[in-house]
């Protein structure tokens, strides 16, 4: 009788088994959206702050963040029941910056005010004439879900102007582009 060897799996094979036994241990972390990833950005906002990166810069990538997260739900939840219904991208999106930004707002303490007069027209302490405090995180986590939503249509331009052709990972290289390059000017002026 021959003495059968018993085939072991390839190397690809025990990654994939691996990566299966922490999904049982974990499993919040193969869901889309969890604590886990709250958690991950208040840690990134505190280390930021503690390198000095200007507040305004924290808020840009915060609030950038919020916003994919949201609009990569809403891909899936399209994906996955091939159902939607009017305003469901802009209900996620919304949801997701809200639930995220503004519970690590009180993180960024200290100089995360700046006032900003208003000179148009009527006599001091009008609505037209007055000075505000502008929120710098709050203002640089609008800016981030803005830019957000804007780079996949600015990807399609650059699509369009290419003959349709695609750059490889483009939508993601000018994603970062434009949050970085809007970082360094945010990080320079203030």
């Amino acid at each position: 009788m021959k003495h059968q060897s018993k085939k072991q799996p390839s190397k690809p094979q025990q990654l994939q088994s691996q990566q299966l036994r922490i999904f049982r241990i974990f499993p919040a972390a193969k869901k889309g959206h969890c604590p886990l990833c709250t958690i991950g950005a208040a840690v990134a906002v505190g280390g930021a702050t503690w390198l000095g990166v200007n507040h305004v810069v924290i808020g840009l990538f915060l609030g950038a963040f919020a916003a994919s997260i949201g609009f990569w739900i809403d891909k899936i939840i399209k994906q996955r029941y091939h159902k939607s219904f009017l305003g469901q991208t802009t209900l996620l999106v919304v949801s997701s910056y809200l639930l995220t930004v503004l519970p690590l707002l009180p993180l960024l303490k200290g100089m995360s005010m700046m006032p900003w007069y208003i000179s148009l027209f009527g006599s001091y302490g009008s609505l037209f004439n007055r000075t505000y405090l502008l929120n710098l995180p709050l203002f640089g986590s609008i800016f981030g879900a803005l830019l957000v939503a804007v780079a996949p249509l600015l990807s399609k331009g650059v699509t369009k102007i290419r003959g349709g052709k695609q750059l490889p990972f483009q939508g993601i290289v000018l994603t970062l582009s434009l949050l970085i390059i809007t970082g360094v000017i945010f990080q320079l002026v203030q």
